[in-house]
């Protein structure tokens, strides 16, 4: 499929520009709650730069290669966060070893200032996904360019997350959406099966054992009674993060066929007609909009799978959801799941978040993946 040259030219300006001087990325520069910078979200921002830095190399403010450039200033960033946080981190493993439950002041937050220093106060802060994506994004960009020896600061950050993933992977928390901080989600199990992966490359150390339990415990617990992956655990319902299990993080491949009855009813349960897809059915954030970021992941998965009629119909979709001036939002305001709640979130927040910085990420890998086919690895 041809994407668009215009939205491939504003999304990577619009990740570029929203970088910090210290390496952060703003979620979204335009709603207060959003000027902050996640693990999450700016791993798959840098990805996606790695990605079209492998590509072509591009120049923003005198820079060449500015998308190397601006993933690594990321990565540098991550590693300074968590090797800030050394030692309440290390009271974290060791608590969690002594089989007592974590002290959240202990653990990594989940959104950061620009600086580094944690998020107000009043936010679901204890998320083990973030963590855990940040390695494996961290272990694409050391892959893609070749960096060799790792940084002494990254390798001292990727042990500290990838041993406090190992010891609190059972551990309830937060889900990447930031609800449910009582439950174990599968789309987290995935993220930090995927991030001790990556940390078995970055550091040489073997996580094997604990993956085999993580993928032991999402099979024997983590489905729902119909056979597809659940959102949680004990949940006989789908969320669309349960994309992300395979696509990156191959916990289960694209066809396996429990990845493809859980696209089915994602499918089924989740993606409006003709727009975007849905978190899951019980959402009434902004009223429960389809979002264009997961559309895109859906794409993803297609492109991954072979599919490309599917993947370009979903791309499609989310192109025309950009701005005049090339931006994409979170979600869109159209088929509704909840609409009484949406008055009462733009009341609170303000408009739908636009830019994105997540949106245009997951568009410039899906553009990466309709040019160029399936991930070699």
């Amino acid at each position: 499929m041809n994407t668009s040259p215009a939205l491939y030219r504003r999304s990577l300006r619009v990740l570029l520009e929203n970088q910090q001087p210290g390496g952060a990325y703003l979620a979204c520069p335009n709603m207060p709650d959003y000027r902050f910078s996640w693990f999450r979200d700016g791993a798959y921002i840098a990805y996606a730069l790695t990605l079209d830095g492998a590509d072509v190399g591009a120049q923003h403010s005198g820079v060449m290669d500015a998308q190397w450039a601006s993933a690594g200033r990321f990565h540098n960033w991550c590693a300074d966060v968590v090797n800030r946080r050394a030692d309440a981190v290390a009271r974290s493993i060791e608590r969690a070893k002594a089989g007592a439950p974590p002290i959240f002041e202990d653990t990594l937050n989940t959104r950061y200032l620009a600086d580094g220093q944690a998020g107000p106060a009043g936010w679901p802060e204890f998320q083990l996904d973030g963590p855990g994506t940040w390695l494996w994004s961290l272990w694409q960009y050391v892959t893609c360019t070749r960096l060799r020896p790792l940084p002494a600061a990254w390798a001292q950050a990727a042990d500290l997350v990838a041993r406090y993933l190992a010891a609190l992977w059972q551990t309830p928390c937060y889900d990447c959406w930031e609800e449910r901080g009582d439950a174990v989600h599968i789309s987290t199990l995935g993220a930090i099966y995927a991030g001790l992966a990556a940390a078995e490359h970055l550091l040489g150390v073997d996580f094997g054992q604990t993956r085999q339990a993580i993928r032991a415990f999402v099979l024997d617990r983590g489905l729902t009674p119909h056979g597809e992956l659940a959102k949680s655990v004990g949940l006989d319902m789908v969320d669309a993060n349960l994309i992300s299990v395979s696509v990156p993080h191959a916990l289960l491949p694209p066809d396996d066929p429990i990845m493809r009855k859980t696209i089915a009813r994602i499918e089924h349960d989740l993606h409006a007609p003709g727009s975007g897809v849905y978190r899951h059915l019980e959402d009434t954030y902004y009223g429960g909009g389809p979002w264009v970021l997961l559309a895109l992941w859906l794409a993803w998965y297609y492109f991954e799978l072979g599919d490309a009629a599917r993947a370009s119909a979903l791309t499609k979709w989310a192109e025309a959801q950009a701005n005049a001036t090339g931006n994409l939002p979170e979600q869109v305001n159209d088929r509704l799941l909840a609409p009484a709640f949406y008055a009462g979130w733009v009341a609170q927040r303000g408009p739908i978040a636009s830019p994105l910085l997540w949106s245009h990420a997951k568009y410039l890998i899906v553009r990466q993946r309709s040019l160029y086919g399936p991930a070699s690895g």
